[in-house]
């Protein structure tokens, strides 16, 4: 069964997407931006979505139909029990045990057949004319070929990510080695690079991945291209590297989340905000410009108790403001009775403390931000880049570490804290990573008046500018969007 509902422009749109989201946040955000950003240049799309997952896109939805753009969101039942899920379990977010993470994705793969025909249902008011699918949504490959459509993998990873995991896999590094702090050099890659199995994109330990592991390596290579949430002045090399290897196209259409920078369209995305949204721009709007620290981790990395006690003692040593966004989990009630018994009354007149979800871009744009503790994930990055603020680096897993070399030795615009190992996915076993000292130390180096805090933010300015260039009128991202929609416009009689 499905539900649809949004505008559908019949005939007046160059091409018609089929946007296919993977269930979480991180990979389901900057989808919502692509489909703004390809609406807003004149295609049509369609947003594959479930009940849950609706309720939470609940803001964009209100959004998209107050700006009377052309997308369509495309409801599917999301088939739980009929996979061993609970009921509601439509986010990887909500998966209480990484054992459930195959039966997860058996149950996106069932959504093959009532998308096809919901596609096919369409196919004479709206032929569709490219599907664009997250990597590990594999199934998406077999509809578009029985459409007669190309077929786009979203990765969400930047060009340097992207390139380490496509030589990655085609060469198999990963395939016999079994220490996992044996150093690995990434042959091929443009730059020395060298990283620990455990920190490689490929390495996350779920039961039942490598199977669906295959499926996507195989058919992301069968894709016709990959749309990449990045821009060409960023990582130049990267991305002409990548698409040597791969063979080909790599669409640079980022920094997505800048569609967002004219409009008051940010605090739509992603969940509702935990806190008044009001209240958090008041208190931001009274601490002197570059003088608050951002502390946030997204949506999965599961930090331990012991280790957000440890971060936040580090947080007060270093006497700097700060918003620290915490992960409610199912250990988060030992956060909050620590978090209760003292901390927060001796932090009160400079921190800030947010659990749950975050406006992230909201905050991270204010001028009142002068650095950004993240995990990593390429959304956070990008969004950091954007705001033109340096990085603390904390990883935690996958791609994470990639992203962490990209910041610090690339274009040196932050400073690491010093994340020796890897917090797996799932695992909330794991003892304190970072003590209070190391990063005390890197709050007060990032926020102070030194030379080399100086320099990484000139640095990181100068790059959020050059973000912005990429995606204004004539920009390299924004040219790239238009000759994306003006060539998949000619597949928009292919259906069959």
């Amino acid at each position: 069964m499905t539900f649809a509902r949004g505008n559908v422009h019949s005939g007046s749109a160059s091409a018609h997407f089929v946007l296919v989201p993977m269930m979480a946040q991180g990979h389901t955000i900057p989808m919502t931006d692509m489909a703004r950003l390809l609406a807003e240049h004149g295609a049509q799309v369609s947003f594959v979505t479930t009940p849950v997952n609706a309720s939470r896109l609940a803001g964009f939805i209100a959004d998209v139909e107050a700006a009377g753009l052309a997308i369509r969101f495309v409801e599917l039942h999301f088939p739980t029990t009929e996979f061993g899920l609970p009921d509601g379990c439509e986010n990887l977010d909500l998966i209480q045990a990484k054992g459930l993470f195959l039966n997860f994705m058996e149950a996106c793969a069932a959504l093959r057949e009532p998308l096809m025909a919901h596609l096919r249902e369409q196919h004479q008011l709206s032929p569709p004319s490219c599907i664009i699918s997250d990597m590990m949504h594999w199934w998406t490959g077999d509809i578009a070929r029985e459409l007669g459509i190309p077929r786009l993998t979203f990765i969400g990873f930047c060009g340097f990510s992207s390139l380490v995991r496509y030589i990655i896999s085609q060469n198999n590094l990963l395939e016999n080695m079994t220490d996992e702090n044996e150093l690995i050099t990434i042959p091929g890659f443009p730059t020395h690079l060298e990283l620990t199995k455990a920190k490689c994109p490929g390495s996350l330990c779920v039961p039942g991945m490598e199977k669906i592991r295959e499926k996507m390596i195989e058919e992301e290579l069968r894709s016709d291209g990959e749309v990449i949430n990045s821009f060409q002045e960023l990582e130049t090399v990267y991305i002409e590297s990548f698409e040597q290897v791969a063979k080909k196209k790599a669409w640079t259409v980022g920094p997505m989340c800048l569609c967002h920078r004219d409009s008051n369209t940010m605090a739509a995305r992603g969940s509702k905000a935990s806190m008044d949204e009001a209240q958090c721009l008041q208190w931001l709007d009274s601490m002197k410009p570059g003088s608050v620290i951002f502390v946030s981790f997204g949506s999965l990395a599961a930090t331990t108790p012991q280790q957000l006690v440890e971060l936040g003692l580090g947080l007060e040593a270093s006497k700097k403001p700060f918003i620290w966004v915490i992960k409610a989990g199912p250990k988060f009630p030992e956060v909050e009775e620590w978090l209760a018994d003292g901390f927060e009354e001796r932090v009160k007149d400079r921190g800030m403390i947010i659990r749950g979800w975050a406006p992230q871009m909201m905050i991270l744009w204010h001028q009142a931000i002068g650095g950004f503790m993240t995990h990593c994930g390429w959304n956070s990055t990008v969004e950091g880049i954007c705001a033109g603020v340096p990085m603390i680096t904390w990883p935690h897993f996958a791609e994470q570490f990639l992203n962490e070399k990209l910041v610090v030795d690339v274009l040196k615009t932050g400073l690491e804290v010093g994340v020796k190992g890897v917090t797996q996915w799932g695992n909330t076993e794991q003892e304190v990573m970072v003590t209070r000292d190391a990063v005390e130390t890197a709050v007060y180096t990032l926020m102070g008046e030194g030379k080399a805090a100086e320099e990484l933010r000139m640095r990181a300015k100068h790059y959020a500018i050059k973000a912005r260039r990429a995606f204004d009128e004539e920009g390299s991202s924004y040219n790239n969007v238009r000759l994306l929609i003006q060539e998949m416009g000619n597949n928009t009689n292919a259906c069959g």
